[in-house]
């Protein structure tokens, strides 16, 4: 139990001291990345396989341990492998047996195996040349130019291990505002640090928190929204898994700040891994006495427990996601008054999201001045982004604000795979919007992107390559709103529902005049009149693919043409005569049988039976078919 900040300083030497005894002790430390990607692509596998090789070779003085999310999620199953004296090295895309194979070559034979080294020379096009056989970290483009703040530990540390954490200043920030510093103290670095909440809208985050120090006293609470429902986010999910005690020790901070004595982790029940590590990072953290009564000796007492979600997108809005803690529906109240008044059972309520939270220790422990040095005029700091969709190299990018998108597209995320080019980029998942190929080198701020008409959101960053169809994106995820929609107020019970029936009748070629016009009339007033942030961003995709890729629109409802080929009603198949060696195959492959010929007579589609599969086009050997 750490009874004083002196007892934290001093279990912070002993466990450096361990990990120093057994770097001393170890020839090699081997760690596997464990996040839900990582496992999902058979890490489990891996890790047991490299146990396995190492009893069976004898060797009995090597570390194996887990670790979060490394963050190059396309590499995926990841190990890092550690010799002293010797660069680390992270192997890429490895299974079983080749684990099996880096455990006789590198750690029995002390020869790191290149060719599956993610560091390795010829990975990736555009990597340094160097007379080394293995690259540094941050020579490897997908790393070199991240700076990692609420990623610090994800991917370095053991996520269950409390004492890594301690080594690495972890609950250093906790013990000096207890000790040194006054709540307006607190307040006042958050405020001058510029810190933005990452949730969304980007609201200040020490002005949020002065609203709530503000109230009368009394019971006051701090929430942290982990509810991240967007498709293709995964950046709160990957913290909570690699690095659960920063978000604890956050929020530890927050309630000190505001006067909070009891705090609440609202997590996705599809987050198990993520659930798990938080409940074991919130019982440690009680066992040493950083949660709990009288924390460090100063008087400050805060408990902390996890909440599960059922999965409701539209308890990511923070008064639906507080009705949903109190046990009643999840639906959103009108505001004023706003949480920080009127929140958790009508007390004062604090609300901010997980890579809020990951920001606040080191602010503290840094210092306002050294945070607000990053990132642009308006956004301070960094961001976490979920990079998916069409590009390469799929993972989690913490970057400094005001970084272009063309970089992170192209030198972090190594551009567009089969050498198509980009289209367009969807920015805070369904209630962002897409920015187009023209704005590639527009600095990623809170600002610029709302200039663009979308907004930064949570960090999901979906890329499209040539042969998207940006009116079925637009008709995806408006549908995925439409769904999520709880129903109270009509704008976006009704109004969604219509411009999804618009949209459905576009995509099967009966648009008709003005329906664009009707599309473009409804978003604006379900953004105008929706009681809470889902309706008001609910039709953001739809404007903003409107409003920079109008001609696909125009091509769908008055020329019934989808030049992507991808909505089925807007193009057929056809077999070019000149071209067509009657060979037979692309009827044989047909699951519907709808084309008919033979060696005398030219192949011909059904259109009418034609299903629009594609695979006559994919097994023709002569490039007979075409599709238009």
């Amino acid at each position: 139990m750490l009874r004083t900040r002196e007892d934290l300083q001093a279990f912070q030497g002993q466990q450096a001291d361990l990990m120093q005894k057994e770097a001393a002790e170890t020839r090699a430390k081997i760690l596997v990345g464990m996040g839900t990607c990582g496992i999902a692509a058979g890490a489990q596998e891996v890790y047991d396989a490299i146990l396995d090789e190492l009893k069976k070779l004898n060797i009995e003085d090597v570390a194996v341990a887990q670790t979060g999310c490394i963050g190059f999620c396309a590499q995926e199953p990841l190990a890092e492998v550690i010799l002293p004296g010797s660069k680390k090295v992270l192997y890429g895309q490895i299974d079983a047996e080749k684990a099996r194979e880096i455990v006789v070559q590198h750690i029995e034979g002390g020869k790191p195996v290149s060719e599956w080294a993610v560091n390795g020379r010829g990975r990736f096009p555009g990597d340094v040349e160097t007379d080394d056989e293995i690259l540094d970290y941050d020579q490897v483009p997908f790393f070199r130019t991240q700076l990692r703040i609420a990623l610090r530990n994800c991917g370095v540390i053991n996520p269950e291990s409390l004492g890594e954490y301690v080594v690495r200043d972890g609950y250093q920030s906790l013990a000096k505002v207890l000790t040194d510093m006054t709540p307006a103290d607190v307040i006042e670095v958050i405020k001058k640090s510029g810190l933005r909440g990452r949730g969304g809208g980007g609201f200040p985050t020490g002005v949020k928190w002065e609203f709530a120090f503000n109230q009368p006293k009394g019971q006051k609470y701090i929430v942290c929204n982990a509810d991240e429902g967007d498709p293709g986010a995964f950046m709160d999910r990957s913290i909570l898994e690699g690095d659960p005690h920063s978000v604890v020790e956050g929020m530890a901070i927050g309630a000190y700040a505001i006067g909070a004595d009891r705090g609440y982790i609202y997590c996705r029940a599809e987050y198990p891994i993520a659930v798990r590590r938080l409940n074991l990072a919130i019982a440690q953290a009680k066992e040493q006495g950083l949660l709990g009564e009288n924390i460090l000796g100063t008087g400050f007492s805060f408990d902390l427990e996890v909440r599960l979600g059922a999965g409701a997108f539209v308890c990511g809005e923070e008064t639906a996601l507080l009705a949903s803690i109190e046990g009643e529906r999840g639906e959103p109240r009108l505001r004023p008054p706003y949480p920080a008044v009127s929140g958790l059972w009508g007390k004062p309520t604090i609300i901010n999201n997980v890579e809020t939270f990951a920001n606040v220790a080191p602010i503290i422990g840094r210092g306002a001045d050294w945070f607000n040095s990053i990132g642009s005029e308006n956004s301070k700091g960094t961001k976490v982004f979920a990079l998916a969709g069409e590009i390469n190299n799929i993972g989690l990018a913490e970057i400094p604000m005001g970084t272009t998108l063309r970089e992170v597209i192209f030198d972090i995320g190594g551009g567009i795979p089969a050498g198509k080019s980009f289209k367009g980029a969807q920015t805070g998942g369904p209630s962002g919007g897409c920015i187009p190929a023209e704005y590639l080198d527009t600095p990623i701020d809170y600002d610029n992107l709302a200039k663009l008409g979308t907004i930064m959101g949570s960090g999901g960053l979906i890329i499209m390559a040539e042969d998207t169809c940006m009116v079925d994106l637009a008709r995806f995820f408006l549908d995925f709103t439409q769904e999520e929609s709880c129903g109270k107020c009509p704008p976006c019970r009704v109004g969604t529902t219509v411009m999804l029936d618009t949209l459905d009748k576009i995509v099967a070629g009966k648009g008709e005049e003005g329906d664009l016009e009707t599309l473009q009339e409804l978003g604006e007033n379900i953004k105008a009149a929706s009681l809470c942030g889902l309706g008001q961003t609910a039709p953001n995709p739809v404007l903003s693919t409107m409003r920079y890729f109008r001609d696909e629109y125009v091509e769908h409802v008055y020329d019934k043409k989808c030049r992507s080929g991808v909505c089925a009603a807007l193009f057929q198949y056809y077999i070019i005569p000149d071209l067509c060696k009657r060979c037979g195959i692309c009827a044989k492959k047909c699951p519907v049988q709808c084309i008919s010929g033979d060696r005398n007579t030219p192949y011909v589609i059904d259109q009418d039976l034609c299903i629009k599969c594609g695979v006559c086009m994919e097994s023709c050997p002569f490039d007979a078919i075409i599709k238009q």
